[in-house]
């Protein structure tokens, strides 16, 4: 087992330490928005209001997860009330949204306009409420919000992340990225994953500036790179998708970033050695280009390394196509441990605490070894002499879709609730550049065949958020089945090809 030295050290509370930048900055601005900024001592005052609104230790409270100062507001103001933070996508299908706010017992929802608001018909809270009488101030052990991950049965896995957790990784993360109250941070992620969190976090308790700008996500490169250096931003946290399609923008057009930009995070799956490569040749010297890994069960990053830039080690050769980019060092606040199956385990205080409702999978994915509590990533790894991790794939079938880890069965579970739907099998493949799903389905009438595909685009567009509907549906005579009889997705992929003899459909526009 790897344990970091201080790994046992409790971290303050967050919302303590963002009240102490707030105190000694107010001025300072907190976000920036199309113009307009909230400095240290508004968003601290709208913070306090909502948390005031919502009352003593509200439970789980429900969040429209949109890019806009409102929603760092709803997360503060949440954690200041001692509640639990739910971030929901109102562009999510509505079955998917109630789907979530029952498995977590949500029963208050802010509005747009920041004002708390019972939901009709919502069961009691499946988490208890603490009792201020006997805890006034938050525990560590108290939960701090609620994200989803993919799950077999067809049912988002709620995972409850403790605000220890949070403020362990947060306070290793303002290390690690070396924030100042001079920088200025993009919010680029989605807010209905943690990704987001370790831009806005760490970003708001070092009295740094967070930038939420809609030109982020216009889908132009030129767009984003002036909305880049008119805001002045330092920090850039882009998914390692977006970071690909960036850098053979620059590369082609013989561009660098904006001169403001001194340190770009990826993470999410696999940094390309071909744009690695591509990067390395551009007038990128002086920007740190830092590769990071890490789960939600385990809480924002937990390995990182600079693989260029100015404190990334010498490289006595060029990246190759044969030469994966390594997934870096444990951080001060990770237990680590390697199984001899090759699995990377993680412990320490920033493990979750498991799925809300769900104790069999709870039990499945966290076990102690050595009387640390850990979480099995089904991730192999192998590691360097001097510590640093190389991904070497999954023990499982999970696979990452736009840097987001995908349970190929939940799709299935969707696909195969279609009436005309008899077998689905769900696999991940390239497609454009980009990993994606790809769904086969035997039709239970042949004359419905031609008509399949659209249908089934249809039943999941109205079920799922986007990153779980297939980019390619094919329709097929059936599918290949192991010796024991259970479904062999990468056999059904590689004998029913698109290029092949069978029809297919590809969804335009999901390749995002």
């Amino acid at each position: 087992m790897s344990r970091n030295p201080g790994v046992n050290a409790v971290a303050s509370d967050l919302l303590d330490v963002f009240t102490e930048i707030a105190l000694h900055y107010p001025d300072r601005p907190a976000i920036a928005h199309h113009g307009q900024t909230l400095t240290y001592r508004q968003l601290t005052e709208l913070a306090n209001g909502l948390a005031g609104r919502l009352g003593t230790a509200p439970g789980v409270v429900a969040v429209r997860a949109v890019h806009t100062p409102e929603t760092v507001v709803g997360l503060l103001g949440v954690l200041a009330a001692g509640g639990v933070y739910c971030p929901v996508d109102p562009a999510f299908p509505l079955q998917r949204r109630q789907a979530m706010l029952s498995a977590t017992g949500c029963r208050t929802t802010v509005s747009p306009e920041g004002n708390p608001e019972p939901i009709p018909g919502a069961n009691p809270g499946a988490i208890p409420a603490p009792n201020p009488a006997s805890n006034p101030t938050p525990n560590p052990d108290d939960p701090a919000y609620i994200l989803f991950t993919s799950g077999s049965t067809g049912q988002p896995k709620p995972v409850v992340t403790p605000r220890r957790a949070v403020s362990a990784a947060v306070r290793s993360l303002r290390e690690l990225f070396g924030l100042t109250p001079d920088d200025r941070v993009l919010q680029f992620a989605s807010l209905n994953w943690d990704t987001c969190f370790e831009e806005i976090l760490p970003t708001l308790t070092a009295g740094a500036a967070l930038v939420i700008d809609a030109e982020a996500h216009s889908g132009s490169f030129p767009r984003f790179l002036r909305m880049v250096e008119r805001e002045r931003v330092t920090v850039l946290d882009l998914p390692t998708a977006f970071w690909h399609e960036l850098v053979l923008h620059l590369a082609e057009d013989g561009l660098g970033l904006p001169d403001c930009v001194r340190l770009l995070v990826i993470g999410g799956e696999a940094a390309s050695p071909a744009r690695l490569a591509d990067w390395s040749r551009l007038d990128t010297g002086h920007i740190r280009l830092l590769n990071t890994y890490g789960c939600t069960e385990t809480t924002l990053i937990t390995h990182a390394v600079d693989l260029h830039g100015p404190q990334a080690l010498p490289r006595t050769t060029g990246w190759s196509a044969d030469t994966p980019a390594p997934i870096g060092r444990a951080l001060p606040h990770v237990v680590q441990q390697i199984s001899d199956q090759g699995e990377l385990l993680i412990g320490g205080p920033a493990v979750a605490l498991g799925y809300l409702g769900l104790p069999e999978a709870t039990e499945a994915r966290f076990t102690v070894v050595d009387g640390e509590r850990c979480f099995r990533t089904g991730d192999r790894v192998s590691s360097s002499p001097d510590g640093v991790l190389t991904h070497r794939g999954r023990l499982d079938g999970e696979i990452k879709v736009r840097g987001i880890r995908v349970d190929p069965a939940e799709v299935e579970a969707h696909i195969a609730a279609h009436p005309e739907v008899s077998a689905v099998a769900v696999a991940g493949a390239m497609l454009a550049g980009r990993s994606a799903l790809v769904a086969y389905v035997v039709p239970r009438a042949p004359a419905t065949a031609t008509t399949l595909p659209a249908e089934v685009l249809t039943h999941l567009r109205g079920r799922v958020p986007g990153h779980l509907v297939p980019s390619r549906i094919a329709v097929v005579p059936q599918l290949v089945l192991t010796a024991s009889g259970k479904v062999d997705r990468a056999g059904t992929h590689r004998r029913h090809t698109p290029h092949g003899q069978v029809g297919h459909f590809q969804v335009k526009g999901d390749l995002r």
